[in-house]
Formats: structure tokens, C-alpha cells, sequence
């Protein structure tokens, strides 16, 4: 695909139930003026191991929304969701590929963001916050074991419909946060793109003095960076990682 010149154009695939990550998107991406966000859904409802669930994140349904999105000459394509952190890491690399093939951008997700961010700087043992179930939260914890991680220590709320992650306020989310941070982490993951935890990363790394990656605002950063679209401009009121470029 061919990318005519004008403002950087970056393209999210949407879950269908989520009313977080367009305004936080925007949001974060407001200071820049050359940058645009565009959004193209996809059927998501529930965050669960059974068939229905896992069934709404194959391949398929993602690249019919990935190409409506190259309508728009998108400069980049990202999956700004977490299902990977249960379906498997692999599953973003996959998607990121297939994508790249097609359409001739570069294409992440929010998982392959996290990682790759935990992994250049280092960070093995870290505290984990989600608004998943059980069964969910012990699946994200067996799949960074294996993929070398240590979980210092978890809090998660036990819901299943997506849509009611949106509906989590501020306090238990810092709370879950400070939990965890008791256990000395080297760093605190936040997963969830319809979790409104995005605004709370500065203050409570300030307060905590731990830095914390949160799967909304870490994508856009990567994004940005893969567009060199320099993520510092958005300012540090999203955290430490908007300090810094690379």
C-alpha cells in the first residue's frame, strides 16, 4: 500500500464493547498536531476461556477490520487490546505480521508493546493488575511464566463482560495498584484497554516511585514510536514512559 503524504495517520482496531481506549487515545495524542487517530471495531463482549469467547479474537474478523482501516491510508495498524495476554503472545505476533503483509505498515498490539517495553529495559518481576476473572488472571500469569517473567504479585476484580470494565472506578484501581506494589515489583502492568487507568499512571508513580505500563496508553506510545512520531511531545502527564522516545 502505497501511504500519500499528509499527518501521520495511526489506525486502531477497536474492541466493539470498549468506551476507553478512543478517548484515551485521543486524549494522550492531543498535543500533536500532525497525528491523527482513526478506529474500526470488531465484535468483542466477554473476556473469558470458553469457546464463544476466545472465538471472537481469530484472525479473521481482525484483518476484515485491519483493511477497512487501509482504506484510510493508515502510516500504522494496532490492535489496542489484551487478548493475547491469555490467548498467547504468539497471537499478536501473528497478527502484527499478517497485517504488515498486507497492507505494507508497521502493526503492533498492546501486549507486543508491554513486552517489548519490559524486555529493552530489563524488567523480569513485575506486579500485574487486570479486571479479568480467575480462570483469565491464572491463564495471563501462566503464559509470562513460561515466556520467562516473575509475577511479584496479582490483583484482579473478576468481571467477564467488557463492557463493565469501563464501569471500575478510580479508587479500586489504585488500590489494586498499591497492593501489588507492596510486593516490590519491578514495575506494574495494568491490563486492559477498557479500564480507565491510563490517567492514574503519573500519580501513583509518583507516589509509588515504580513505573507503571498500562496496555492503553503503552500501545499509543509504541505506535507513535513506530511512526517516529516522537511519544514524548504528548507529555509526562501519562507517566514516565512519555518521557522518553525509544
Amino acid at each position: 500500500m502505497s501511504v500519500p503524504k499528509s499527518a501521520t495517520r495511526i489506525g486502531m482496531l477497536t474492541p466493539s464493547s470498549n468506551t476507553v481506549l478512543e478517548p484515551t487515545t485521543q486524549a494522550i495524542i492531543d498535543p500533536l498536531p500532525d497525528v491523527t487517530a482513526h478506529f474500526s471495531r470488531l465484535k468483542v463482549t466477554e473476556i473469558s476461556l470458553n469457546a464463544r469467547g476466545l472465538a471472537q479474537f481469530e484472525l479473521t474478523p481482525f484483518m476484515q477490520v485491519a483493511d477497512l482501516l487501509a482504506d484510510a491510508y493508515m502510516h500504522a495498524i494496532t490492535w489496542n487490546g489484551t487478548s493475547a495476554a491469555w490467548r498467547g503472545f504468539h497471537e499478536d505476533e501473528v497478527l502484527a505480521k499478517a497485517i504488515e503483509d498486507k497492507h505494507g505498515v508497521p502493526a503492533t498490539a498492546s501486549m507486543l508493546a508491554i513486552n517489548a517495553t519490559m524486555r529493552a529495559d530489563g524488567i523480569t518481576r513485575f506486579g500485574l493488575v487486570t479486571p479479568y476473572n480467575d480462570d483469565v488472571q491464572t491463564r495471563i500469569q501462566q503464559n509470562y511464566e513460561a515466556a520467562g517473567f516473575t509475577i511479584a504479585a496479582e490483583r484482579h476484580t473478576g468481571v467477564t463482560t467488557n463492557y463493565d470494565f469501563a464501569e471500575i472506578e478510580a479508587e479500586p484501581i489504585r488500590k489494586m495498584v498499591r497492593d501489588v506494589a507492596a510486593a516490590g515489583p519491578e514495575c506494574i502492568v495494568i491490563i486492559c484497554t477498557n479500564l480507565r487507568s491510563a490517567p492514574l499512571v503519573a500519580e501513583l508513580e509518583q507516589e509509588l516511585d515504580i513505573p507503571i505500563l498500562d496496555s492503553t496508553s503503552a500501545v499509543v506510545w509504541h505506535t507513535l514510536k513506530l511512526v517516529g512520531a516522537r511519544p514524548s511531545r504528548c507529555g509526562r502527564k501519562w507517566g514516565r514512559l512519555f518521557e522518553r522516545d525509544s
